[in-house]
C-alpha cells in the first residue's frame, strides 16, 4: 500500500481532479491524506503521515507558491528512511512539463491522472519506482523520461464516485456549504482563445472533444452527497452542461423526480434554443451561466474567437429570463487591443441580456493560449508570463496608457453594479478615475465583494440564509486569499 499526501494551500470549494484522483487510488488499494497549507502545520501534517508521494495540483500562477512549499516538506522528510516522490500535475505542469527541471520536482503527470497516479502508487507498492508509465515525465538522477499520454478516459461513469470525505473531514466550510460542486462530463470543442482548450487537443489528437457522464452515476453522486451532508443547490460545473440533446433530454425527466433539487450550470448562448431552455426548466435549472466576454464584435469574435452576435446573446438572455432562470456571465476586460469604452460597450451588453450578476475578470495572457502567445508576440504584455498572479482580479499586466490601465482595474469592482443599475454609468465613470491605492482598493473590493455576495445567496445559487450561516460564510471567505 502506498501512502499519497495531497497539498493545497486553500480550499474555495470542491477540487474535483483531486477527489477523483483520491478515489481510484483508494479503489486500487493504497491510502490518501490530504494537506491544508492554510489551516495547518504541512510540515507536521507530512512528518506525521510519512508520504510516498507528495501531490500537488496546479494553475498557471500558483506554481511557485507550490515549488516553495514542496522544498520546505521534502527538507523535513529527509530524515525518513524511503525516498518521497514530488509529482506535480493539473494545468500548468500539463501545458509546461518542463517544469520537470524545477528543484525538488521529480514527476510531471501530462494530461488526466487518473490512470498515472495509480499506475505510479502500484509501481511503488511493488518494490520500486520505474520511470516508464504513460503520462509522466521524470527527472532520475538528473535525466528526463518523457512518456507519452494514454487515451482519454471515455466512459465517465466507470470512474468511482469522486472521494468527497477527503475534503469533507478536513474542511468544514465546504463540508457545511448546502451548495456543493459536480461534474457530469469533461471536455468542450469550442476554440476559444483565452482558453487551454486547443492547448489539450494538440496533446490528445484524435480524440473525442467531449464526454458525458451517465445520468445514473450523477444522480447517484448527488443522492449520496444529500443522504450524508447539507445540500440545497446543486453546481455543475462542466464547460457545456448542454451540448447533448439526449443526454439532456434524458436528464430533464429523471433528475427532478429521483433529486429534485434546484442546480446551476454553464451554457454557451448560440446553443440555446427555446427546446434546451424548456428542457432546463423541467431539470430544475434555476441559474445558468454563459459567457459574454466582449461587448465588441471585434474584440468577441476575431479577437476571443466567440463566434456569436450580441443579438444571439440578448436572444438567450431574454429566454432565460422568460422562463423563470437566472443568467449570470462572465467577462474580460481589458482585453489587448481593447478599450475602456470597450469595457462599457461590454457591461451595456450585459445589461440588455438581463443579466443578474456579472463577473468580470481582468485579461491574463495565460501562456499555451492563443491569445497569450499573441500578447506576448505583439508587444501588449509588461514582463513575462512568470509576473502572472494566482487571480484575475487584481492588476492587469499589459501595457498600455496608465490612466486608462487605472480605470480598467477599478472598472472592474464596479462592473456588476453597473451591470445592474445601468443609470449609474455616468457616475461610475466618476468613480473609476480615481488613483489605485490601498485604502480605494480596500473601499472598491468591499463595494464589489458586497454586491457580490448579496447576489450570489440570493439569485445565483439560492438558499436558506441564517445568521449562522452568514457568520461561517463570512469567516471562510475573509479566510481564502483575495
Amino acid at each position: 500500500m502506498a501512502r499519497i499526501l495531497w497539498v493545497e494551500k486553500q480550499i474555495d470549494y470542491e477540487p474535483q481532479g483531486i477527489m477523483s484522483m483520491s478515489a481510484v487510488l483508494k479503489e486500487a488499494g493504497h491510502d490518501v491524506a490530504l494537506i491544508i497549507a492554510a489551516q495547518e502545520d504541512p510540515v507536521q501534517v507530512a512528518k506525521a503521515y510519512q508520504p510516498d508521494i507528495l501531490g500537488y495540483s496546479t494553475m498557471t500562477g500558483s506554481q511557485h507558491y507550490y515549488f516553495k512549499l514542496n522544498r520546505r516538506l521534502r527538507e523535513a522528510l529527509n530524515g525518513q528512511s524511503k525516498r518521497v516522490l514530488s509529482v506535480f500535475g493539473g494545468p500548468h505542469p500539463t501545458f509546461f512539463p518542463d517544469i520537470i527541471h524545477e528543484e525538488g520536482v521529480d514527476g510531471v503527470c501530462v494530461g488526466e491522472g487518473e490512470g498515472p497516479i495509480v499506475d505510479l502508487a502500484n509501481a511503488l507498492d511493488n518494490g520500486g519506482f520505474h520511470p516508464n508509465l504513460a503520462n509522466w515525465w521524470f527527472d532520475v538522477d538528473g535525466e528526463i523520461v518523457k512518456n507519452p499520454v494514454r487515451p482519454l478516459i471515455r466512459k465517465l461513469g466507470d470512474l468511482p464516485m469522486p472521494d468527497r470525505e477527503l475534503i469533507y473531514n478536513k474542511h468544514a466550510p465546504t463540508r457545511n456549504s448546502p451548495i456543493k460542486h459536480f461534474m457530469a462530463s469533461r471536455g468542450c470543442p469550442y476554440h476559444c482563445t483565452y482558453c487551454f482548450n486547443h492547448a489539450w487537443y494538440k496533446i490528445y489528437a484524435r480524440e473525442k472533444r467531449g464526454y458525458q457522464r451517465t445520468i445514473d452515476s450523477v444522480i447517484e453522486e448527488v443522492n449520496w452527497v444529500r443522504e450524508r451532508y447539507p445540500l440545497e443547490q446543486v453546481v455543475f460545473l462542466d464547460d457545456l452542461f448542454i451540448i447533448y440533446m439526449d443526454w439532456l433530454e434524458e436528464f430533464a425527466e429523471r433528475f427532478p423526480k429521483e433529486v429534485g433539487l434546484p442546480f446551476f450550470c454553464n451554457v454557451r448562448s448560440n446553443l440555446l434554443t427555446p427546446e434546451k431552455v424548456a428542457l432546463l426548466k423541467k431539470a430544475g435549472a434555476n441559474t445558468v451561466s454563459m459567457g459574454i466576454e466582449a461587448g465588441n464584435d471585434r474584440l468577441r469574435n476575431d479577437l476571443l474567437k466567440r463566434k456569436m452576435s450580441r443579438e444571439t446573446i440578448i436572444e438567450s438572455g431574454r429566454m432565460l429570463h422568460e422562463a423563470g432562470i437566472n443568467l449570470t456571465a462572465t467577462n474580460i476586460l481589458a482585453l489587448p487591443t481593447a478599450t475602456l469604452e470597450d469595457d462599457f460597450e461590454t457591461m451595456r451588453l450585459n445589461a440588455a441580456a438581463k443579466v443578474k450578476y456579472a463577473h468580470a475578470f481582468l485579461f491574463q495572457p495565460y501562456p499555451a493560449t492563443e491569445l497569450g502567445e499573441f500578447t506576448e508576440q505583439n508587444g501588449h504584455m509588461a514582463g513575462s508570463f512568470e509576473d502572472i498572479g494566482a487571480i484575475a482580479w487584481d492588476r492587469s499586466i499589459l501595457i498600455r496608457d496608465e490612466k486608462e490601465k487605472n480605470q480598467m482595474e477599478n472598472l472592474q469592482r464596479w462592473f456588476a453594479i453597473g451591470v445592474e443599475h445601468p443609470w449609474m454609468e455616468p457616475v461610475i465613470r466618476l468613480l473609476i478615475k480615481v488613483p489605485r491605492h490601498k485604502f480605494i482598493d480596500i473601499l472598491y473590493w468591499w463595494n464589489h465583494k458586497l454586491w457580490k455576495g448579496w447576489a450570489i445567496t440570493r439569485r445565483v445559487h439560492p438558499i436558506k440564509i441564517t445568521p449562522k450561516k452568514i457568520w461561517q460564510n463570512a469567516i471562510h471567505f475573509l479566510q481564502l486569499e483575495a
